[in-house]
């Protein structure tokens, strides 16, 4: 599915996963995020063995009638304050949204899948 954007010089037509890959980029950006979670385990898992980016992983784009909705599911680095990385992510997908696509999202909701540990 595509989102459409109508300008003064015509339509711009944006996809599904091009909005994914601006919302990963703008949730890895934030502290406390170590990295994105898997919403499809076996299609990541061969991204990884072909060392693709995948910015797109754990984020899901529900389109509706008045807009669209994002789940972005993130690993946490233990030791952050789990509400204020949530708030951060939120506050930077919107922006970048915003800023980069001229998209306003209904809602951004964050699901923090797990917390890792990170050795020194």
């Amino acid at each position: 599915m595509t989102v459409k954007i109508k300008t003064q010089h015509g339509n711009v037509d944006v996809t599904n996963d091009v909005i994914a890959v601006v919302v990963g980029g703008a949730a890895t950006d934030n502290y406390g995020v170590v990295g994105m979670a898997s919403k499809n385990q076996l299609k990541d898992d061969v991204n990884e063995i072909l060392k693709k980016d995948n910015y797109s992983r754990g984020i899901v784009i529900r389109q509706g009638e008045n807009g669209i909705d994002i789940d972005v599911n993130i690993v946490v680095g233990y030791g952050t304050k789990i509400s204020e990385v949530c708030k951060s992510v939120q506050s930077k997908v919107r922006y970048n949204l915003d800023s980069m696509l001229g998209i306003t999202a209904n809602s951004v909701n964050v699901i923090v899948q797990s917390i890792k540990i990170l050795s020194d």
